[in-house]
């Protein structure tokens, strides 16, 4: 179901996914919703009960990048605004890849009381890439044959982020990645660029006791994986998944694995809300 959220000074686009449990989705920096669409809707084929939404980001997608939005806290303040509107008072689950985990983060720090779970993939715990623990850019697989028939601009950015390189995960990148990267406001991002971290700090005061889970890629040179175990203690109820063979795009590069996660987290979030809600005996 495609609409939009008028919230007076920003219009954002979001779309909408079976109904139930309410899942916010937030794609990473200069994407779009499909990023996150592409990825959790194989998940949810199997499993009822979820209304799924996915926004656009300020500048990203069909969301227009407005004068006033100047950050990642102003960001943020977009995102708990339409979570406002679109599911007043109610709790949900939320997931974010890269930059949308950062600002998934952010919610659990402003909403916790209403988060049921946290999901992240791929984001950084330190918006400062100086601050990042980082391995080299690895490639596991490639396929010379398959990079040797794109254009020169196509094989560049391919093989500078994919860990796997092969018509699988060039195929998913054309059509999950590279169509939201397309409709970017590169203006109006590098604006946020300049403020991408938050002001503040969401590190949280006490432990988020709701289930979580953290995917990292072990050859990801964007974002990193090590830096997590900085965080874990904020999260007793967290899986730490770091998979080999998987780069920033883990979540295509490692399909099967990452279903199978996710699910899991999902069976854990159920567990826990039909928990709350039995009666006290």
């Amino acid at each position: 179901m495609y609409m939009f959220c008028d919230l007076g000074d920003v219009r954002v686009h979001y779309e909408v996914r079976g109904e139930g449990t309410p899942i916010i989705l937030i794609h990473g920096f200069s994407l779009d919703y499909r990023l996150m669409e592409g990825c959790m809707e194989p998940v949810f084929a199997g499993k009822s009960g979820y209304q799924r939404i996915y926004l656009d980001l300020p500048g990203m997608g069909k969301t227009k990048g407005e004068h006033w939005i100047n950050g990642t806290d102003d960001m943020l303040e977009v995102v708990t605004r339409f979570i406002d509107e679109v599911i007043p008072g109610q709790s949900f689950l939320i997931a974010g890849e890269s930059y949308g985990g950062y600002l998934a983060r952010g919610v659990v720090s402003k909403m916790a009381g209403r988060v049921e779970g946290l999901l992240t993939i791929c984001s950084p715990i330190y918006a400062e890439h100086a601050k990042r623990e980082l391995p080299e850019h690895t490639v596991i697989k490639t396929d010379k044959r398959l990079i040797a028939s794109l254009t020169e601009e196509e094989a560049a950015e391919f093989t500078s982020l994919a860990v796997v390189q092969d018509e699988y995960v060039l195929n998913r990148t054309r059509e999950e990645i590279i169509p939201g990267a397309m409709l970017a406001d590169p203006e109006f991002l590098e604006k946020i660029k300049q403020n991408y971290s938050f002001s503040f700090s969401i590190d949280l005061a006490k432990p988020f006791e709701k289930p979580v889970l953290f995917f990292a890629g072990r050859q990801d040179a964007v974002v990193g994986y090590k830096d997590h175990w900085k965080v874990m203690g904020q999260f007793p109820r967290a899986s730490f998944a770091v998979l080999d063979r998987a780069g920033h795009n883990l979540q295509i590069e490692q399909p099967a694995v990452f279903n199978a996660l996710v699910a899991d987290w999902l069976d854990r979030t159920e567990e826990t809300i039909s928990l709350k809600k039995e009666p006290i005996k």
